[in-house]
């Protein structure tokens, strides 16, 4: 360890940290040995944000660690911070160590150093502040993979006589962890304080892996969501996320834990959020979680605007959904909840429908007419548009109508013509395939050749419309004369995407814009699938897109819309087969879905897994 008056034997010019020259750090540094409290936590948290950013070292950071473990030893004002901080900066993944990249990294030198001084920071786990013992052990348990086995051998002395006799709880449960990841496990499901029965059973289960052993599962219910104490685990960080990550590894496990947790209170919420872990991370778990959350609504009727907004995102997975909860989702709709209502309308409930009639929201209106019956949501979502003018919500409710339904043209067109979600009013008339004079016209206009260059920009509605409107008048008309040279303007700008998807629509009569067309197809990833599918469809010969789209599968929107054009072009290509069999037999849920928007993002995974399935059934 090394003292503040050497801080000026370093060239910290030379090094740097998160904003750049370390030359601050010094300073930085003497600001920790401060006495008073404002000031002291002002330097440690500038310090924290150089050297540690967002848990990122820097080739500063292993300099300062000298100064830190001297610091952590002789400052007078809350040393366990600055241990915490030593331990933020040397965790890592032990599975690092085999990577070839690791000896020359930042987080090694970090380790490197912390190995080297850990002699002199031993000291403070005799502290007598409890919450100081706590932060050193964490500290070691941090770079235990690293130490020589002598050293090993003799922490783990310590750290035993710690389990056993620190007067702290959470001394004595972060000395498990200690000892664990020393290589020296120490199990003690009986112990009379419950922080340690919990740490004990987390370390079990994290030992032998999934599916957990049974006794392990019925402690960490049995002991409730409060009894691990609040500690920060290598890696993963807080006990929070430690225990709800290794357990939804083992979603049985996860759900037992949930449903104890609920039965009892549900306290924190701690057994809900296990519950929607699950769901979030397995599939064709929708129905055990969704009873749970169920279960938990009533512990939580002051404010259960969260659960119903959780219960209205997943509910269109069940076939049936069961009749009481569709009871519980009606009492919350007619008292008001609006998710609830959303709930009740995703589970095919027709009693939705009256009360639609006096909370005709865009968003509960789109959802309705792709759930019930179409007759009976169309006059709600005609009369909704007729008194729109929010572009956006307009938008979703052009979206819900059918455009072959004759009442829909009206609308329609006044939407063109009054620029309400023009575009989206545009699609859906080319849609309508009733090409009446004002609806040509309207397109017609929508689309001029003239454009003012300097506005030129993949995000101007403008040239959006032009696109939507060429497409429209061309699927109306059968006439390239217009589409045709607004096209090969549009291709033009930068990042072409929507221009290239809407070009799509035009099919075969778009072949004489291929010259600019292919050039895309080595653009970058948006482009590229847009222009691979534009290829495909203006074509018919899949060669040139089946190695963009092939190239472009992955769990994420983009490869779900790669995933979309393969489906439509109806091959499966040997390089894609790997990818496409995970997202059609993959238990865990690859493509993020989580229910942040109640009425946002649909359900990605499952429209993969269904488009995957389809695809090796071709």
């Amino acid at each position: 360890m090394k003292s503040p008056d050497m801080l000026d034997g370093v060239d910290w010019g030379a090094l740097t940290h998160a904003y750049g020259s370390a030359d601050d750090l010094p300073e930085l540094i003497r600001g920790l040995y401060g006495e008073e409290p404002a000031a002291v936590e002002e330097a440690r948290h500038e310090l924290v944000g150089a050297i540690c950013h967002q848990g990122s070292v820097h080739p500063a950071s292993a300099a300062a660690v000298p100064f830190l473990v001297h610091a952590a030893r002789h400052a007078p004002l809350r040393r366990d911070h600055l241990l915490v901080l030593l331990f933020l900066m040397a965790e890592h993944d032990p599975e690092l160590l085999a990577s070839r990249h690791w000896a020359a990294s930042d987080t090694a030198a970090v380790c490197r150093e912390l190995c080297l001084a850990l002699p002199e920071l031993l000291p403070c786990l005799d502290d007598p502040a409890a919450e100081v013992r706590q932060a050193a052990l964490r500290v070691v348990a941090a770079v235990a993979d690293l130490l020589p086995e002598p050293r090993r051998a003799e922490l783990a002395v310590r750290a035993t006589d710690l389990h056993g006799t620190d007067p702290a709880a959470e001394v004595r449960a972060d000395a498990l962890v200690l000892l664990d990841r020393l290589g020296r496990p120490l199990s003690a499901p009986d112990h009379p304080l419950a922080p340690v029965r919990a740490v004990s059973a987390l370390l079990a289960a994290e030992r032998h892996g999934p599916p957990y052993p049974a006794g392990a599962v019925a402690a960490l219910a049995a002991e409730g969501p409060d009894a691990a104490p609040e500690m920060l685990w290598p890696v993963t960080g807080s006990t929070e996320q430690h225990r709800t990550d290794l357990l939804t590894q083992d979603p049985d496990a996860a759900l037992t834990v949930a449903a104890r947790w609920i039965a009892d209170g549900d306290r924190g919420t701690r057994g809900s959020w296990l519950a929607e872990a699950v769901v979030e991370t397995w599939r064709d778990r929708e129905a055990d979680v969704l009873g749970l959350l169920h279960a938990a609504l009533p512990h939580h009727a002051e404010d259960p605007s969260v659960r119903l907004r959780v219960l209205a995102h997943w509910i269109d997975h069940l076939p049936a959904p069961d009749a009481r909860l569709r009871d519980t989702l009606f009492g919350h709709a007619a008292a008001g909840a609006d998710t609830a209502l959303l709930g009740l309308v995703r589970a095919r409930a027709p009693r939705a429908l009256a009360l639609l009639a006096d909370r005709p929201g865009p968003e509960l209106l789109a959802e309705a007419a792709r759930l019930l019956p179409a007759e009976a949501v169309r006059p709600l979502v005609l009369r909704q548009l007729a008194d729109r003018t929010d572009p956006f919500r307009t938008g979703m409710l052009l979206e819900a109508l059918d455009p072959a339904d004759g009442a829909a043209l009206p609308v329609l067109t006044a939407c063109l013509r009054e620029g309400r979600a023009a575009v989206e009013a545009a699609r859906a008339l080319g849609r309508t395939g009733r090409a009446t004079p004002e609806a040509v016209d309207l397109l017609r206009r929508a689309t001029p050749e003239a454009v003012d260059l300097l506005r030129r920009a993949t995000a101007d509605p403008d040239q959006a419309l032009r696109a939507a409107a060429a497409a429209a008048h061309h699927r109306l008309t059968g006439d390239t004369a217009l589409a045709l040279p607004v096209f090969a303007e549009l291709l033009g700008l930068r990042h072409p995407a929507f221009q290239l998807r809407e070009l799509a629509r035009l099919g075969p009569a778009a072949a004489p814009l291929l010259p600019l067309v292919e050039p895309l197809l080595a653009a970058r990833d948006h482009v590229r699938l847009a222009a691979a599918t534009a290829h495909h469809r203006l074509t018919g010969d899949a060669a040139a897109a089946l190695p963009v789209l092939t190239g472009l599968l992955r769990p994420d929107g983009l490869g779900l819309d790669a995933l979309r054009a393969l489906t439509a072009v109806g091959r499966l290509p040997d390089g894609a087969r790997p990818a496409v069999r995970a997202l059609a037999f993959s238990p865990h849920r690859l493509v993020p879905d989580h229910p942040l928007s109640p009425t946002g993002g649909g359900h990605a995974d499952r429209e993969a897994r269904t488009l995957a399935l389809a695809l090796l059934r071709t």
